[in-house]
């Protein structure tokens, strides 16, 4: 009983010895008597003892792997270090664990390889600018080159590209002066903004001034008219007047019924305002040339 119990014993540990539990987001590539058996993925599985062995365990995440500055030489014979971050994530752990021995050793070779052949093609100006360029098309060589791997590359991304010392300075030289060049840019054209604002101002300013001038010579005009109108009206109704104050003074004489005396004494009045004036020739009516003699005498009884 007791080597029975001991024995069951020995075969209980040897069976949860093999169970094998996979966590999420990994697998397990099992051998059985050194070949390839199976892919356990996550969940509960089960080894056969001596048999089964478990060769490679394997994450199923993106991982993130930065390689050291790698020595480019451009189109133009500048020598530049570049590194690059590559976003990787095992699909296939079979091809991962058979398809090439140390995997990063090599995504690394074939990256700084892959970056010196396009950098090869491009200027400095050009590698400098065109960074989503140079990521693209590393990104799709080595995604078809990692295929045979189990190796899916996602993204890679150049870190940094640093140019020599001398090729810094001039850069930093020519970007002062880019920056020196759009400053007098700006202010030239702040200038010439200004000088046209003045120049509008000006020119408004004056057209104002004709206008408030036009405007004036039209009021001033218009009151002398008016002056002149009422001036016409004052002296139409002054003539108005008098000769309605005529009319009315020989209405009275017609209503008087005057003698031959009298009208003649009226026809001397008018005579003697005539001879007051600046005539120089006087033209006496025959009707009153008998009574000349009257004239003083009648001056001086009208007085």
């Amino acid at each position: 009983m007791i080597w029975a119990a001991i024995l069951l014993l020995v075969i209980l540990v040897i069976i949860i010895a093999n169970i094998k539990i996979v966590p999420q987001a990994q697998a397990y590539v099992v051998e059985r008597l050194g070949a390839y058996h199976a892919t356990f993925s996550t969940g509960v599985h089960l080894t056969i003892p001596i048999i089964d062995r478990v060769a490679k365990r394997i994450s199923l995440k993106e991982a993130v792997v930065d390689f050291p500055p790698q020595p480019v030489i451009t189109k133009d014979n500048v020598t530049m270090s570049i590194d690059t971050v590559i976003f990787y994530r095992v699909v296939d752990p079979k091809l991962y664990t058979y398809g090439v021995e140390r995997p990063m050793m090599a995504i690394e070779n074939l990256t700084a390889t892959t970056l010196r052949n396009i950098i090869g093609e491009l200027e400095l100006d050009a590698t400098l600018t065109s960074r989503d360029v140079i990521n693209s098309n590393i990104t799709a060589i080595l995604d078809d080159a990692t295929d045979a791997w189990g190796i899916k590359i996602n993204r890679v991304e150049l870190k940094n590209i640093m140019p020599p010392r001398e090729i810094q300075d001039s850069m930093e030289k020519q970007m002062k002066a880019e920056r020196e060049r759009r400053e007098k840019i700006l202010q030239a054209e702040g200038e010439k903004k200004s000088a046209i604002l003045v120049a509008e101002g000006r020119k408004a300013s004056a057209i104002l001034e004709a206008e408030a001038e036009k405007e004036a010579a039209i009021l001033r005009a218009e009151a002398v008219k008016e002056a002149k109108i009422r001036e016409a009206e004052g002296e139409a109704e002054a003539i108005l007047k008098v000769r309605t104050a005529v009319a009315e003074g020989i209405t009275k004489i017609n209503e008087a019924n005057p003698g031959e005396g009298a009208l003649r004494i009226k026809a001397l009045e008018a005579f003697e305002r005539a001879a007051d004036g600046n005539a120089t020739k006087i033209i006496i009516p025959s009707e009153i040339q008998g009574i000349a003699g009257l004239s003083a005498s009648v001056k001086e009884f009208l007085k």
